[in-house]
């Protein structure tokens, strides 16, 4: 039995359609002879999504008593006893109820596809747990139900459910709204135009980024070396000299000339070190490379030509951009650079830029760190020297008529033996000590042509010849190896040190680690693979790389254990031992990396708990004072009526009663406002839109205020106005009785209205004490009173139900400073015949995030 397979309809915002394309899709396949059954779908009483239900097998949910209550959920185990081909799940990231089998409905869709069952489900772009922080600065509302970025990226199918802002407002102010789940009054500012424009950018991005991820693996499975340029993605090789901050500036221009443009700035370390690699100067260029959007990547290759075309053809990329070399013109002579190389192996496909600087031809430094590994030319050369070398001096001097004498001869010999050695290394300089003494024995000792020796002290130099030939090709090879793992070792450091500081400063996700060491070292794949106990299963935490999955260590090609329970597995090749240190720190840091991703998991619900705690405190502060405090004047009222000791005039009992009535409507009043509020926050809230004048209206609204208090201005001559006349009532009333409460006593609220275009505008000004601009938002709060507002003055409702039944009617809710002192509530409105489009929301202020 195979694992099911996942489709995902994934949508930018609540109500973009996702679980109307899902039933829609199930109709299809319902149509094609599929068994299908609806596991669980939220329709949130939209009709045309409920009728879609109609002709569809629906599994009973499983019903659960929770604190008093009795709440549904997907019944996993009546799904997989009826087995079905395809299931449908709504609402992926959603929260079970305390005693689920399972804690979120994601691990409830695992289980169907664990049993072979196909899945057809929902999610928003804003419910993804790695973009939990962007989409609360852009929107200022912090998400409590998340599904791991990894769930939905394994789905076998992500279908985007796209509409314009414009589109979504209108849907929202008709009534089919999304139902928002456990979010606060600021859900009122959601939808505005942008932010859902962001939103949907962020879901195109994420999108095209799983497409991009999906041409990887395909281009890996087929062996595609080929460049397929579907966006323009350039590569900045970088040197760690100065020039590469011009370089990473023309890059990003570059990538600004083509919508979608990528900028990857690459640094290829030598495993001997880079040429004059400024460890200052890279740090510097990797800021300015993230600063400008780009990403930056530390690989490592002998052949950095070679490093460099892999690294390109490896991302898809489509552009190189290189510097001019910084080489004098006599250093050509060693080679024709990398940046010519480069530009002949990078074939059609691949466009190479040779910027030119202020560094050019000025030189490289240093020269290139001689090591033990030297590469195949070197070692050509080294034994062309070691042999040749000899040979040709020997017919050199043979041809020449002055006489040296012995003893300059075995000087020239050494001078080769010396060069032998630091060009090929220890062998070649032994080969030419050989030589060079049988040479210098044949042809210049005598007696001549014969392999003896006349006289001892030429036997006693030669001797000499080779010892010390011996004794500086070693010293030279020790020089040589140690400069080496010098080089190497800064290398390391380099790469450690850029490490830990992406770690520390918490810049680096588990995938973007792990994507890391793929890169530096070269791999197919890299995962880390952990488990509970010693004999429980390996578990995959996270993954980079389109290689074959892992199910345990010993699998991978190379492994390294992190702990007990935890191992750093990857699959490409085998590495070299000393390459193994080096990874060894890279598995320590991903288990950091684990263990600081779980953490901020765990501190986030934490947060979320004492969000639920301070809603509860409020609402029982609420409910135990401002809820008995009219309820204590009406039970000791109605006692004194009932009490036989007095007598009661006629004058006390209408005193009496009429405190009585007096508390009842303040109850009323508060019961109202709670009322409201929940319904605000389940989504229950359906304005019934008509077109009706202000003046019908507005009046009706001050009903609850001393009289005399309120100066009302509405013309008669304002356009109609569509909106829900209940709703609008109450928006109004609030108003007015806030504005009352905060004004002097002698003091009179004005209610005046006005028509601006396409809108008609109620202001409520009073003259109270004001707020300050850092607390205009959190008025708008549930519970939240404004200064030292007494106890017994409401439960700080109000204003969070004005905004919420405005935003509901499609209207805004914003406030403004009253010139002179006080504060003054603007509430805007949609003139009829203006056209079923949002109203401009440039009346209220933005939200300030931090």
């Amino acid at each position: 039995m195979g694992r099911g397979r996942l489709r995902i309809h994934l949508g930018a915002a609540p109500g973009v359609g996702k679980t109307y394309a899902m039933l829609a899709e199930a109709h299809r396949r319902v149509e094609r002879g599929t068994d299908c059954v609806v596991a669980v779908v939220e329709h949130h009483g939209r009709p045309r999504t409920e009728v879609l239900l109609h002709g569809l097998e629906q599994v009973e949910r499983r019903r659960l008593e929770y604190r008093g209550g009795t709440f549904t959920e997907m019944d996993v185990d009546a799904v997989l006893a009826r087995r079905p081909e395809v299931a449908l799940v709504d609402e992926l990231a959603h929260t079970n109820i305390p005693g689920s089998r399972n804690t979120k409905r994601w691990q409830d869709v695992e289980e169907l596809l664990a049993a072979g069952i196909d899945v057809i489900s929902t999610v928003n772009i804003q419910h993804l747990e790695s973009l939990g922080d962007v989409v609360e600065s852009i929107t200022g509302v912090r998400q409590q139900e998340t599904v791991p970025d990894e769930v939905v990226r394994r789905a076998d199918q992500i279908e985007l459910v796209d509409m314009s802002p414009e589109a979504l407002r209108r849907r929202m102010a008709h009534g089919n709204i999304y139902r928002p789940d456990k979010v606060d009054a600021a859900l009122s500012n959601y939808f505005r135009p942008g932010n859902l424009t962001a939103l949907r950018e962020l879901a195109l991005l994420w999108v095209a980024d799983r497409v991009d991820a999906h041409l990887q693996q395909y281009r890996a499975e087929h062996h595609v070396s080929a460049i397929w340029g579907s966006r323009e993605r350039i590569v900045v090789g970088l040197t760690g000299g100065p020039e590469g901050r011009t370089l990473v500036r023309r890059a990003v221009r570059l990538a600004e000339k083509g919508a979608g443009g990528e900028v990857l700035a690459v640094y290829v370390a030598r495993s001997d070190g880079l040429t004059s690699g400024s460890p200052k100067e890279l740090a510097l260029q990797r800021t300015l490379v993230e600063d400008l959007g780009g990403t930056f990547h530390h690989v490592v290759g002998d052949d950095v030509p070679a490093a460099l075309l892999a690294f390109a053809r490896g991302v898809n990329a489509t552009q190189i951009v290189l510097g001019s070399s910084r080489r004098k013109t006599w250093q050509y002579v060693l080679g024709p650079g990398v940046g010519a190389t480069v530009a002949r192996e990078s074939g059609p496909d691949l466009d190479v830029h040779i910027v030119t600087h202020d560094e050019v031809a000025k030189g490289r430094g240093l020269p290139v760190a001689r090591g033990a590994r030297l590469g195949r030319w070197r070692t050509v050369w080294g034994w062309l020297a070691a042999i040749g070398g000899p040979v040709l001096l020997t017919m050199l001097l043979s041809n020449v008529d002055v006489e040296l004498g012995l003893a300059n001869d075995m000087l020239l010999f050494l001078t080769l033996t010396v060069a032998a050695a630091l060009i090929g290394g220890l062998c070649p300089a032994l080969a030419s000590a050989a030589v060079g003494s049988l040479l210098l024995n044949w042809f210049f000792t005598p007696p001549l042509h014969r392999i003896s020796i006349a006289d001892p002290k030429n036997l006693l130099a030669l001797l000499i010849f080779v010892c010390v030939a011996v004794a500086v090709a070693s010293v030279v090879d020790l020089a040589a190896r140690r400069t080496h793992q010098a080089a190497r070792l800064r290398a390391e450091s380099e790469i450690l040190s850029f490490l830990a500081g992406s770690v520390l400063r918490g810049e680096t996700g588990l995938e973007e680690l792990l994507e890391r060491v793929r890169e530096t070292f070269g791999m197919e794949s890299a995962a880390l693979l952990e488990r509970e106990d010693d004999v429980a299963p390996w578990t995959c935490a996270g993954r980079a790389g389109a290689g074959p999955a892992l199910s345990r260590p010993e699998d991978a090609d190379v492994d390294v254990p992190v702990g007990d329970h935890m191992a750093l597995a990857l699959t490409g090749r085998v590495l070299p031992a000393e390459d193994r240190r080096v990874l060894a720190a890279f598995a320590a840091q991903s288990a950091v990396v684990l263990d600081r991703q779980r953490l901020q998991r765990e501190a986030d619900q934490a947060k979320e708990l004492a969000e639920g705690n301070r809603i509860r405190t409020a609402l029982l502060a609420a409910v135990s004072h401002d809820l008995r405090t009219p309820l204590a004047g009406i039970k000791a009222a109605v006692s004194s009526l009932r009490s036989d000791d007095v007598a009661w005039s006629p004058e006390d009992e209408a005193e009496l009663l009429a405190g009585i009535e007096e508390g009842a409507d303040r109850l009323d009043h508060l019961v109202g406002n709670l009322l409201d509020m929940s319904r605000l926050q389940t989504g229950t809230v359906t304005p019934l839109i008509r077109e009706i004048d202000l003046d019908e209206v507005v009046p009706m609204a001050l009903g609850g205020v001393p009289e005399g208090s309120v100066d009302l201005d509405v013309p008669e001559t304002l356009p109609m106005v569509a909106v829900d006349p209940g709703l609008l009532e109450r928006s109004v009333a609030n108003l007015v009785e806030n504005a009352v409460k905060y004004s002097p006593r002698d003091g009179r609220v004005l209610v005046a209205a006005s028509a601006l275009a396409d809108r008609v505008e109620v202001r409520v000004v009073d003259r109270g004490p004001g707020v300050p601009d850092a607390a205009k938002e959190r008025i708008f709060e549930p519970f939240q009173r404004y200064g030292d507002a007494p106890r017994g003055a409401g439960v700080g409702l109000g204003l969070a139900v004005a905004r919420g039944f405005a935003e509901a009617m499609n209207g805004t809710l914003g406030v403004e400073d009253t010139p002179g002192g006080g504060l003054t509530m603007v509430l805007t409105l949609r003139a009829a015949g203006a056209g079923p489009g949002p109203v401009r929301p440039d009346v209220r202020p933005e939200r300030q995030t931090a």
